[in-house]
């Protein structure tokens, strides 16, 4: 059995099936237009733009879809 991540490791399957499903909802029930997050990790800041717009000159297929 292999030792269940902590939280500073990686997601389980499960964390990202649960982090998806609350994006989903958070993007239906919270996001207005767009938003703007930063959040801190060991590697510096990351930068998040939730927007229901394509951004200008972007192309569709440079999205994942979860």
């Amino acid at each position: 059995m292999e030792p269940k991540p902590g939280p500073d490791g990686p997601l389980s399957d499960v964390e990202i099936t649960q982090f998806v499903s609350l994006l989903r909802r958070y993007c239906s029930h919270e996001l207005d237009q767009w938003e703007n997050v930063k959040t801190q990790t060991p590697y510096g800041p990351v930068y998040v733009m939730f927007t229901r717009a394509l951004p200008p000159e972007w192309p569709a297929e440079a999205f994942r879809d979860f």
